[in-house]
Protein backbone atom coordinates (compact mmCIF):
# COMPACT_ATOMS: atom_id res chain seq x y z
CA UNK A 1 0.00 0.00 0.00
CA UNK A 2 2.66 2.34 0.88
CA UNK A 3 4.40 1.54 -2.64
CA UNK A 4 1.48 2.18 -4.60
CA UNK A 5 0.94 5.22 -2.55
CA UNK A 6 4.15 6.69 -3.20
CA UNK A 7 3.92 5.92 -7.11
CA UNK A 8 0.89 7.73 -7.08
CA UNK A 9 2.42 11.17 -5.40
CA UNK A 10 5.27 10.66 -7.89
CA UNK A 11 2.96 10.72 -11.16
CA UNK A 12 0.88 13.87 -9.74
CA UNK A 13 4.34 15.76 -8.74
CA UNK A 14 5.86 14.73 -12.56
CA UNK A 15 3.00 16.37 -14.25
CA UNK A 16 3.72 19.69 -12.75
CA UNK A 17 7.79 19.34 -14.02
CA UNK A 18 6.37 17.71 -17.54
CA UNK A 19 7.23 19.88 -20.75
CA UNK A 20 3.87 21.30 -21.56
CA UNK A 21 2.05 23.99 -23.69
CA UNK A 22 -1.29 24.38 -25.26
CA UNK A 23 -0.63 22.87 -29.13
CA UNK A 24 -4.29 23.39 -30.64
CA UNK A 25 -7.64 23.39 -30.66
CA UNK A 26 -10.39 21.66 -32.70
CA UNK A 27 -13.81 23.16 -33.83
CA UNK A 28 -16.12 22.44 -36.24
CA UNK A 29 -17.36 25.01 -38.73
CA UNK A 30 -20.14 25.66 -41.23
CA UNK A 31 -18.71 27.04 -44.36
CA UNK A 32 -15.04 26.78 -44.01
CA UNK A 33 -14.19 29.70 -46.97
CA UNK A 34 -15.94 32.20 -45.14
CA UNK A 35 -14.76 31.28 -41.81
CA UNK A 36 -10.92 31.28 -42.98
CA UNK A 37 -11.79 35.06 -44.64
CA UNK A 38 -13.11 35.98 -41.36
CA UNK A 39 -9.95 34.92 -39.40
CA UNK A 40 -7.40 36.13 -42.18
CA UNK A 41 -8.58 39.05 -42.74
CA UNK A 42 -10.25 40.06 -39.73
CA UNK A 43 -8.59 39.07 -36.50
CA UNK A 44 -5.07 38.40 -38.16
CA UNK A 45 -4.47 34.93 -38.33
CA UNK A 46 -2.82 33.33 -41.31
CA UNK A 47 -3.94 29.61 -43.12
CA UNK A 48 -1.32 27.25 -42.04
CA UNK A 49 -2.48 23.91 -43.67
CA UNK A 50 -5.82 22.64 -45.60
CA UNK A 51 -6.83 19.62 -46.71
CA UNK A 52 -9.86 18.07 -48.05
CA UNK A 53 -11.11 14.67 -48.14
CA UNK A 54 -13.83 13.82 -50.50
CA UNK A 55 -14.61 10.33 -49.46
CA UNK A 56 -15.12 11.31 -46.22
CA UNK A 57 -17.16 14.17 -47.28
CA UNK A 58 -15.25 16.55 -44.69
CA UNK A 59 -12.53 19.87 -45.25
CA UNK A 60 -10.28 20.95 -42.61
CA UNK A 61 -7.66 23.42 -42.33
CA UNK A 62 -5.78 24.67 -39.39
CA UNK A 63 -5.08 28.55 -38.82
CA UNK A 64 -2.91 30.43 -36.46
CA UNK A 65 -0.52 33.58 -35.35
CA UNK A 66 2.38 31.25 -35.95
CA UNK A 67 3.82 28.10 -36.86
CA UNK A 68 2.38 24.83 -35.75
CA UNK A 69 5.80 24.10 -34.03
CA UNK A 70 5.53 26.85 -31.49
CA UNK A 71 2.04 28.19 -31.55
CA UNK A 72 -1.43 27.23 -30.12
CA UNK A 73 -4.03 27.08 -33.56
CA UNK A 74 -7.18 26.39 -34.47
CA UNK A 75 -8.34 23.29 -36.59
CA UNK A 76 -11.55 24.05 -38.56
CA UNK A 77 -13.06 21.16 -39.86
CA UNK A 78 -16.26 21.69 -42.23
CA UNK A 79 -18.45 18.25 -43.10
CA UNK A 80 -19.98 18.58 -46.58
CA UNK A 81 -23.31 16.36 -45.43
CA UNK A 82 -26.10 18.86 -44.68
CA UNK A 83 -27.69 17.03 -42.35
CA UNK A 84 -24.90 16.96 -40.22
CA UNK A 85 -25.55 20.77 -39.30
CA UNK A 86 -23.29 22.80 -36.47
CA UNK A 87 -24.89 23.96 -33.14
CA UNK A 88 -22.35 25.85 -30.56
CA UNK A 89 -24.15 25.31 -27.84
CA UNK A 90 -23.98 27.40 -24.80
CA UNK A 91 -21.36 25.20 -22.81
CA UNK A 92 -18.11 26.40 -24.49
CA UNK A 93 -18.11 29.95 -23.54
CA UNK A 94 -15.53 31.65 -26.18
CA UNK A 95 -11.87 32.52 -27.24
CA UNK A 96 -9.85 35.20 -26.22
CA UNK A 97 -7.19 37.30 -29.14
CA UNK A 98 -4.73 39.87 -27.78
CA UNK A 99 -3.91 42.54 -30.09
CA UNK A 100 -2.65 46.01 -30.15
CA UNK A 101 -5.27 47.12 -32.10
CA UNK A 102 -8.64 46.40 -31.04
CA UNK A 103 -10.49 49.60 -32.36
CA UNK A 104 -9.88 48.51 -35.61
CA UNK A 105 -10.34 45.32 -35.82
CA UNK A 106 -13.81 45.94 -34.19
CA UNK A 107 -14.29 48.39 -37.29
CA UNK A 108 -13.71 46.01 -39.49
CA UNK A 109 -15.87 43.83 -38.42
CA UNK A 110 -19.01 46.03 -38.03
CA UNK A 111 -17.83 47.34 -41.83
CA UNK A 112 -18.39 44.18 -43.14
CA UNK A 113 -21.51 43.02 -41.66
CA UNK A 114 -19.99 41.24 -38.07
CA UNK A 115 -21.90 40.93 -34.82
CA UNK A 116 -20.09 43.05 -31.84
CA UNK A 117 -21.93 41.61 -29.01
CA UNK A 118 -19.51 44.37 -26.26
CA UNK A 119 -18.14 47.19 -27.55
CA UNK A 120 -14.47 47.83 -26.94
CA UNK A 121 -14.02 49.61 -23.53
CA UNK A 122 -12.66 48.87 -19.69
CA UNK A 123 -14.71 46.70 -17.48
CA UNK A 124 -17.53 48.23 -15.95
CA UNK A 125 -16.42 48.20 -11.99
CA UNK A 126 -13.65 50.74 -12.98
CA UNK A 127 -10.53 48.65 -14.39
CA UNK A 128 -8.28 49.94 -17.09
CA UNK A 129 -8.30 46.69 -19.90
CA UNK A 130 -9.68 47.20 -22.70
CA UNK A 131 -11.93 44.72 -24.17
CA UNK A 132 -14.99 43.77 -26.58
CA UNK A 133 -16.61 40.64 -27.64
CA UNK A 134 -17.45 39.85 -31.38
CA UNK A 135 -19.08 36.50 -33.23
CA UNK A 136 -17.17 34.89 -36.13
CA UNK A 137 -19.72 33.74 -38.71
CA UNK A 138 -20.43 30.24 -37.40
CA UNK A 139 -21.28 32.12 -33.86
CA UNK A 140 -18.14 31.36 -31.56
CA UNK A 141 -17.83 34.23 -29.68
CA UNK A 142 -14.15 35.98 -29.51
CA UNK A 143 -12.74 38.29 -26.73
CA UNK A 144 -10.70 40.89 -28.02
CA UNK A 145 -7.81 41.88 -25.53
CA UNK A 146 -5.97 45.29 -25.92
CA UNK A 147 -2.76 44.45 -25.01
CA UNK A 148 1.18 44.95 -26.07
CA UNK A 149 2.70 42.54 -28.40
CA UNK A 150 2.42 39.06 -27.34
CA UNK A 151 4.83 35.73 -28.36
CA UNK A 152 1.22 34.06 -28.24
CA UNK A 153 -1.89 35.86 -29.58
CA UNK A 154 -4.65 33.33 -29.64
CA UNK A 155 -4.34 33.31 -25.86
CA UNK A 156 -7.64 32.20 -24.06
CA UNK A 157 -10.14 29.57 -24.37
CA UNK A 158 -13.16 29.97 -21.69
CA UNK A 159 -15.10 27.01 -20.66
CA UNK A 160 -18.64 27.32 -18.39
CA UNK A 161 -17.98 25.02 -15.58
CA UNK A 162 -20.46 24.03 -12.83
CA UNK A 163 -18.20 23.87 -9.67
CA UNK A 164 -15.34 26.39 -9.70
CA UNK A 165 -13.01 25.11 -6.97
CA UNK A 166 -13.37 20.93 -8.23
CA UNK A 167 -12.41 22.11 -11.42
CA UNK A 168 -9.50 24.49 -10.47
CA UNK A 169 -8.63 21.09 -8.79
CA UNK A 170 -8.67 18.99 -11.52
CA UNK A 171 -7.23 20.84 -14.06
CA UNK A 172 -4.41 21.62 -11.05
CA UNK A 173 -3.80 18.08 -10.82
CA UNK A 174 -4.78 16.47 -13.66
CA UNK A 175 -2.92 18.78 -16.28
CA UNK A 176 -0.57 19.96 -13.90
CA UNK A 177 -1.62 23.97 -14.37
CA UNK A 178 -0.91 26.73 -12.34
CA UNK A 179 -3.42 29.09 -11.16
CA UNK A 180 -2.16 32.26 -12.60
CA UNK A 181 -4.65 34.48 -11.22
CA UNK A 182 -6.94 34.35 -7.81
CA UNK A 183 -10.62 33.33 -8.19
CA UNK A 184 -12.46 37.26 -9.32
CA UNK A 185 -15.65 37.55 -8.24
CA UNK A 186 -18.06 39.81 -10.42
CA UNK A 187 -20.98 40.12 -7.99
CA UNK A 188 -23.16 42.32 -9.98
CA UNK A 189 -22.72 40.87 -13.02
CA UNK A 190 -23.34 37.26 -11.72
CA UNK A 191 -20.58 35.02 -12.25
CA UNK A 192 -17.10 34.00 -11.09
CA UNK A 193 -13.77 33.67 -13.20
CA UNK A 194 -10.66 31.67 -12.84
CA UNK A 195 -7.24 31.38 -14.80
CA UNK A 196 -5.36 28.67 -15.72
CA UNK A 197 -2.71 27.65 -17.80
CA UNK A 198 1.52 26.79 -17.76
CA UNK A 199 4.34 29.52 -16.57
CA UNK A 200 3.54 32.61 -14.45
CA UNK A 201 2.38 35.44 -16.38
CA UNK A 202 -0.88 34.79 -17.93
CA UNK A 203 -0.65 38.09 -20.61
CA UNK A 204 2.54 35.78 -22.34
CA UNK A 205 0.81 32.46 -22.77
CA UNK A 206 -2.55 30.95 -23.81
CA UNK A 207 -5.09 30.03 -20.43
CA UNK A 208 -7.65 27.82 -19.62
CA UNK A 209 -10.15 30.21 -18.37
CA UNK A 210 -13.44 28.56 -16.36
CA UNK A 211 -16.66 30.89 -15.92
CA UNK A 212 -18.93 29.73 -13.11
CA UNK A 213 -22.45 31.89 -14.08
CA UNK A 214 -24.82 32.36 -10.82
CA UNK A 215 -27.83 30.24 -11.36
CA UNK A 216 -27.19 28.79 -14.38
CA UNK A 217 -27.70 24.73 -13.83
CA UNK A 218 -27.81 23.62 -17.57
CA UNK A 219 -26.03 24.18 -20.53
CA UNK A 220 -26.61 22.89 -24.27
CA UNK A 221 -23.47 20.81 -25.00
CA UNK A 222 -23.88 21.63 -29.34
CA UNK A 223 -21.54 19.79 -31.71
CA UNK A 224 -18.98 22.70 -32.35
CA UNK A 225 -15.70 22.68 -29.56
CA UNK A 226 -14.61 19.89 -29.91
CA UNK A 227 -11.51 19.27 -27.79
CA UNK A 228 -7.79 20.91 -26.74
CA UNK A 229 -5.01 19.20 -27.71
CA UNK A 230 -1.71 19.87 -25.41
CA UNK A 231 1.63 18.63 -25.80
CA UNK A 232 3.57 15.70 -23.10
CA UNK A 233 6.94 14.43 -23.14
CA UNK A 234 4.69 11.38 -22.08
CA UNK A 235 1.58 10.11 -22.54
CA UNK A 236 1.48 7.26 -20.35
CA UNK A 237 2.50 8.78 -17.07
CA UNK A 238 -0.02 11.86 -18.18
CA UNK A 239 -2.83 9.19 -18.72
CA UNK A 240 -1.67 7.60 -14.86
CA UNK A 241 -1.98 11.29 -13.52
CA UNK A 242 -5.62 12.05 -15.33
CA UNK A 243 -6.49 8.33 -13.86
CA UNK A 244 -5.87 9.12 -10.40
CA UNK A 245 -7.53 12.92 -10.49
CA UNK A 246 -10.64 11.00 -12.47
CA UNK A 247 -11.02 8.50 -9.26
CA UNK A 248 -11.12 11.59 -6.90
CA UNK A 249 -13.12 14.29 -8.62
CA UNK A 250 -14.26 12.94 -11.52
CA UNK A 251 -14.35 12.88 -15.54
CA UNK A 252 -12.95 9.75 -17.13
CA UNK A 253 -10.33 8.30 -19.71
CA UNK A 254 -11.76 7.91 -22.81
CA UNK A 255 -8.45 6.96 -24.74
CA UNK A 256 -6.24 4.80 -23.44
CA UNK A 257 -2.57 5.98 -23.70
CA UNK A 258 -0.82 4.88 -26.85
CA UNK A 259 0.23 5.28 -30.79
CA UNK A 260 -2.80 6.16 -33.39
CA UNK A 261 -3.05 3.29 -35.87
CA UNK A 262 -1.31 4.68 -39.14
CA UNK A 263 0.00 7.43 -37.93
CA UNK A 264 1.91 6.63 -34.71
CA UNK A 265 1.53 9.09 -32.80
CA UNK A 266 1.01 8.68 -28.72
CA UNK A 267 -1.63 10.56 -27.49
CA UNK A 268 -4.09 9.92 -24.30
CA UNK A 269 -7.85 11.76 -24.24
CA UNK A 270 -9.75 12.42 -21.46
CA UNK A 271 -13.07 14.50 -20.53
CA UNK A 272 -12.90 16.48 -17.41
CA UNK A 273 -15.83 17.12 -14.47
CA UNK A 274 -17.81 19.66 -16.92
CA UNK A 275 -17.88 17.05 -19.92
CA UNK A 276 -14.79 18.71 -22.22
CA UNK A 277 -12.37 17.11 -23.78
CA UNK A 278 -8.38 17.05 -23.73
CA UNK A 279 -5.60 15.02 -25.70
CA UNK A 280 -2.43 14.96 -24.38
CA UNK A 281 -0.09 13.88 -27.28
CA UNK A 282 3.84 13.06 -27.09
CA UNK A 283 5.97 16.34 -28.05
CA UNK A 284 8.44 14.94 -30.41
CA UNK A 285 5.69 12.86 -32.31
CA UNK A 286 4.12 16.06 -32.87
CA UNK A 287 7.06 17.19 -34.35
CA UNK A 288 7.42 14.57 -36.70
CA UNK A 289 3.99 14.17 -38.00
CA UNK A 290 4.15 18.26 -38.44
CA UNK A 291 6.97 17.61 -40.59
CA UNK A 292 5.13 15.13 -42.92
CA UNK A 293 2.72 17.42 -43.93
Amino acid sequence: MEARTALHEDVLEWVKKDSRRFLRVNIKVDDLDYTIKFYTEFLGMKVLSRKHFPEEKYSNAVVGFGPQETHFVIGLTSHHNEADKLEVGTTFNHFGIATQDIYNIVEKIRANGGVITREPGPIATGGTSIFAFVKDPNGYTFELLQRPPTPEPLCQICLNVFDMDRSIEFYSKSLGMNLLLPKFNATEEQYTLAMLGYGSNFTETTIIELKYNYNVTQYTRGNGYAQVAIGTNDVYKSAAAVELVTKELGGKIIRPPGPIPKIKTKITAFLDTDGFQTVLVDNQDYLKELKKQ
